[in-house]
């Protein structure tokens, strides 16, 4: 087979790899450890939230037009008929005349329209003067304002935030469908590839890679497994993906991916399954492979740390996040003025690593860190990423920019 196959934008290259990305089964938790995990179901409010009208202040429920034109020279007099409890309503409605005590968060009594803010108000007796008017539905939140009986809630496909957990509770759910983690499979590959206890002689370089490609796999909400080291063998290789590709649900393949005689990663992959990409306008990354090993989706990265970790940024992030169900996690973006200018060949697109300089009162400036693929200091010292589109040469010193921070 060819060394390269016809190259893609990164364009299509999103696309392709989120078509085989398809999310993996489900399984039902208990609410207290869904945090984090993707919602497989809809859900829906079992009930009107709140189920009553409640007061979103400490005061008095009134009917509001007996505040009309009230002030401090001429305040409202009504006649406090009694307290609302915390947990406890009260059926007993409100008279013209009338005002009823409510603590925050307490249910307002039948007839009452509005609440008067403790503060506005002084008591005499069983006297309350009102000193400042309110308007109908003022300081209450209605019932069902917050979720109406069968209104939407969370939807699949989110990965629930403490927010959401909470509001899984407001609607009694003790348990939820969730996705299940997917478990991806790290493969490094290299003759020169040592573990990273071992310290290198001649040519020998750490096994940065795998390490790199856990973290990131287990930060998009992946369980991995490692496959160790492959030496530059493609029988070897073979058998490992095919191990590999047997127990997980993703394979990440780093180095091998080039066009070097020792580079058997579209070979294997091909006789796996299939190749569907070898080789993307993108720098740095240009060697990367999208294929599938059965039915079992594979990245074939770079096998330079700081180049494979642009492509899990650019590509890795929509294969996770396709797999666990809820697309690609957010990406942190901050706005920011070039420093200096970058140079880029149109019909691709770069990736150039940036330094963010923030100053008090001033737009943040970001400074290109220009460094070869293989640099693993620029990743450390750098903010984030500026993105120079396929059809620009280049950026100037001076243009607005939006930074993908690490």
């Amino acid at each position: 087979m060819p060394r390269f196959l016809q190259v893609v934008s990164v364009t299509e290259a999103v696309h392709i790899i989120t078509s085989i990305a398809a999310p993996v089964s489900t399984e039902t938790i208990p609410l207290e450890e869904a945090g984090g995990r993707v919602l497989a179901e809809d859900v829906t409010a079992d009930l009107d939230i709140p189920g009553f009208t409640r007061s979103v202040v400490d005061g008095y429920a009134v009917i509001a037009a007996e505040t009309s034109g009230a002030g401090e020279a001429l305040p409202a007099m009504l006649r406090c008929t009694g307290r609302v409890l915390m947990g406890e309503g009260t059926t007993a409605p409100i008279r013209r005349g009338e005002c009823v005590y409510v603590p925050t968060g307490g249910m307002i009594p039948p007839g009452a329209d509005a609440m008067v803010m403790i503060e506005y108000a002084e008591e005499l007796g069983d006297q309350v003067l009102v000193q400042r008017p309110v308007a109908s539905g003022e300081n209450l939140i209605l019932q069902g304002e917050d979720f109406a009986a069968g209104a939407p809630v969370v939807s699949s496909g989110t990965v629930l935030s403490p927010q959401d957990v909470g509001a899984l509770a407001a609607v009694g759910r003790t348990r939820v469908e969730v996705f299940k983690r997917p478990l991806i499979g790290i493969i490094s590959t290299g003759n020169e590839v040592i573990p990273i206890g071992t310290k290198p002689t001649g040519s020998q370089v750490r096994d940065v890679n795998s390490y790199l490609c856990r973290a990131f796999a287990e930060s998009s909400g992946c369980r991995t497994r490692s496959y160790g080291i492959v030496r530059d063998d493609e029988e070897t290789l073979a058998a490992v993906l095919k191990k590999a590709a047997a127990e997980t649900d993703g394979v990440l393949i780093s180095g091998g991916s080039s066009k070097d005689a020792r580079d058997h990663g579209a070979t294997v992959i091909a006789k796996a399954g299939s190749v569907l990409v070898h080789g993307i306008a993108l720098a740095p990354g240009k060697p990367t492979i999208i294929g599938k090993a059965g039915d079992v989706p594979v990245i074939g990265l770079p096998g330079h740390p700081a180049s494979a970790y642009v492509v899990l940024m650019v590509l890795g992030a929509h294969l996770l996040g396709g797999l666990t169900g809820g697309g690609p996690r957010p990406s942190r973006v901050e706005s920011a003025v070039l420093a200096a200018n970058i140079p880029s060949a149109r019909g691709r697109e770069d990736y150039v690593r940036v330094r963010l300089d923030r100053r008090e009162g001033e737009a943040p400036v970001a400074t290109p860190l220009f460094g070869k693929s293989g640099l693993l200091n620029t990743l450390i010292q750098s903010s984030g990423l500026v993105r120079v589109p396929a059809g620009a040469e280049g950026l100037e010193a001076g243009t607005p920019v939006e930074v993908l921070l690490w």
